[in-house]
């Protein structure tokens, strides 16, 4: 006997969900509670468990296709002999669905059952594929949806072609096929999941929060020389091999910027929406922007205050690897109070970084670079220098601030003993 899998509503108003990736392949044999798909929500990154023991039959979906809520996902045949109806409807149980990546952003439609049955019904007869909310979106513009050419995968519509039908028919959406087939080569992505959450998270910070950028640049190499030591030391090694992890130079930045939070504590603060109140935080939850499969991820390390090197490097290394599996867990990415981006492990020297709202403040780090500088001495020597950009929330933190908090964030990286002397 074989079922079909229904993607159950998995919360919050979601009725679609892109396909990640498949876990599994048609004709595998799985156990219950293996992972079969991951699937990308606007709000989350869900993995889809087997709920039976059996043999994956047919896959409904390729990667990167909108699987809908409520319409079949796979299909599979049970190994035990339960019922078909008492199969589909644990299956239909979301249960044993979790997030694993989580976005504070919560601006998603809500949407009924039925509405979402009837997206399917008029998927599965070549009727217009439209979300509830695209929907909604046509009824209030009073548009027959079932005329509005869909710019999406299999003729989806989305809610930028609605609104360009209501200006003008499909004339903009003509103008641009036609665009697109002037230019070789070219296609239409669509913007969603994580990266959608990104796209407008940035949007609502610059809109709303005044930045200025503040530049300064660091000598690392009495930094760098201490980092090895402690690499070769062998009880720092013995730590660190237990506990799978490894030391860069992202604990002390950490610590550093812990550190000066304590003489600055605005820094660590956050403003109100009608910037009416100002919250400061006891703790210092450094968060560090980090390339992910599902898109840029800050995950945050808790506590910085109360944490040693080598406790930060343990936490820093799970949450890398976390993150950039896409699988970071969601308390991971909240209660974040101040930013580090370190794009100089990419490239570049000096950046203008867009704040973490509702943060106030972020350091964008650019890349070390061997320059010759003066010493006391007056002589030419060859130094390690790294850029780093700060970018404030203006309303909130001044440019003497910034600067203050800056230079003994940078004493500490330049003479790492003086960390010593601050440490309690």
């Amino acid at each position: 006997m074989s079922i079909d899998f229904i993607l159950p509503d998995i919360g919050e108003g979601i009725v679609e969900c892109e396909l990640v990736e498949w876990l599994v392949e048609e004709g595998e044999q799985v156990a219950e509670d293996q992972p079969i798909a991951d699937v990308m929500t606007d709000k989350a990154l869900v993995q889809i468990p087997a709920m039976h023991a059996g043999v994956i039959e047919k896959l409904f979906y390729q990667q990167g296709e909108i699987a809908q809520v409520h319409a079949p996902l796979y299909s599979m045949r049970p190994d035990d002999l339960q019922s078909e109806e008492t199969l589909v409807e644990e299956t239909a149980s979301a249960e044993n669905i979790k997030p694993v990546v989580e976005s504070s952003s919560a601006a998603i439609s809500e949407s009924n059952t039925k509405s979402v049955q009837e997206d399917h019904n008029k998927l599965c007869h070549g009727k217009a594929i439209a979300s509830p909310a695209v929907r909604r979106v046509a009824r209030e513009l009073d548009i027959d949806i079932s005329e509005v050419k869909g710019s999406g995968k299999k003729g989806r519509v989305y809610k930028d072609d609605v609104v360009a039908f209501e200006q003008g028919g499909n004339n903009a959406i003509s103008a641009t096929s036609t665009l697109s087939a002037q230019v070789e080569s070219s296609y239409v992505e669509k913007i969603k999941g994580v990266k959608a959450l990104m796209a407008k998270a940035m949007v609502d910070s610059v809109s709303t929060i005044p930045h200025f950028t503040y530049c300064e640049e660091i000598d690392m190499t009495e930094l760098i020389k201490l980092r090895l030591a402690f690499k070769e030391d062998p009880t720092i090694k013995a730590v660190l091999e237990k506990a799978d992890s490894k030391l860069t130079m992202m604990p002390f930045f950490m610590k550093a910027i812990s550190l000066a939070l304590k003489e600055f504590p605005v820094i660590n603060s956050q403003v109100n929406e009608d910037c009416t109140e100002l919250t400061y935080f006891n703790d210092h939850n450094i968060g560090m922007a980090v390339d992910s499969k599902v898109g840029l991820l800050v995950p945050n390390v808790k506590q910085v205050q109360t944490k040693s090197i080598l406790d930060l490097a343990i936490d820093i290394t799970r949450l890398t690897n976390d993150a950039r599996s896409g699988r970071v867990q969601s308390s991971d990415l909240k209660f974040g109070t101040i930013t580090i981006s370190n794009i100089g492990a990419i490239g570049g020297t000096v950046a203008t970084p867009i704040i973490n709202k509702p943060e106030s403040a972020i350091v964008a780090l650019g890349k070390v670079q061997v320059l010759p500088r003066f010493n006391d001495k007056g002589e030419v020597e060859a130094r390690s220098i790294m850029q780093v950009s700060w970018s404030g929330d203006h309303r909130v933190i001044d440019g003497g601030s910034i600067a203050r908090f800056c230079n003994l964030w940078k004493s500490f990286l330049e003479k790492p003993s003086n960390m010593l002397v601050h440490m309690s």
